[in-house]
């Protein structure tokens, strides 16, 4: 958002960042505006579900994990304006991280265990996998799947002929769900470490109980997408396999492959 438009924001919003500068970010695929000022950041997307999910599980999870705190949270003209506190430290997608993969993969693998030892009797939010492919259909009757940015096998020979067929074969190919807290989103840019620690949760949209597999298939992927080149430089010395020894489980590859292939509809 250009300086002049500043003054587009919601009152209170202006009121908390005036005369502080900013920069913005563009890290990620979710889609929406993110201004990054010296300890705050302004989230800018559509006032829907998960935006409003976000903001209520950012508060709830406040001294249960390290995520931003919740300053100002507006919505207008059916936009929600999250103003939130800076997290410390660095993506997990820092090449500091990325050239030290036994550190990355044993932070990640923390990172997931301490959502999942979250105490979720009280949460506020459940996402179910009905309510995920509930949703799913939704963007797929409304013609919001990608079926250009993605995994090279989902489409085409050997694959699926479109999102329709795709959601077809998800419906009829429900996993078994072991629940717990989830992420939703638990890619590299979306944990935070600090000085070898994890220091902090991102992108709270799609956080709520749901199965376990949701967070391991997103790390799994997104560590094999950070070190082949796709989202820039080559690191050949991480092995994503090793996610599964850091988090003392034998992987379920059926349901690593369900929760990838569930994702391309969002």
């Amino acid at each position: 958002m250009p300086m002049e438009r500043m003054n587009a924001l919601p009152q209170v919003i202006q009121d908390a960042v005036r005369g502080q500068a900013y920069t913005r970010n563009t890290t990620g695929l979710s889609g929406a505006g993110v201004l990054m000022f010296e300890d705050l950041v302004l989230k800018i997307a559509p006032d829907d579900q998960t935006s409003r999910r976000e903001a209520q599980m950012m508060g709830w999870l406040q001294g249960k994990l390290p995520v931003p705190r919740v300053v100002h949270n507006a919505v207008e003209n059916g936009r929600a304006y999250l103003l939130m506190s800076r997290l410390p430290g660095e993506m997990c997608c820092h090449e500091r991280y990325m050239n030290r993969p036994d550190v990355l993969i044993s932070l990640l693998a923390e990172g997931l265990k301490k959502l999942w030892q979250v105490d979720t009797r009280d949460c506020p939010c459940r996402f179910s996998l009905d309510d995920r492919l509930l949703l799913a259909e939704d963007n797929v009757r409304h013609g919001r799947c990608e079926t250009e940015n993605v995994e090279p096998d989902t489409y085409g020979p050997g694959g699926f002929r479109d999102p329709e067929h795709l959601l077809y074969w998800l419906k009829e190919h429900r996993p078994p769900v072991d629940p717990v807290l989830s992420h939703g989103d638990f890619c590299l840019p979306n944990l935070f470490l600090q000085e070898d620690r994890v220091s902090g949760y991102l992108d709270l949209g799609f956080c709520a109980v749901a199965d376990r597999y949701q967070d391991i298939a997103l790390c799994y992927r997104s560590l094999l997408h950070n070190a082949d080149g796709t989202y820039g430089p080559v690191y050949p010395n991480i092995a994503p396999e090793r996610l599964f020894s850091a988090l003392g489980i034998a992987p379920d590859w059926e349901k690593v492959r369900y929760y990838r292939l569930l994702d391309e509809l969002f």
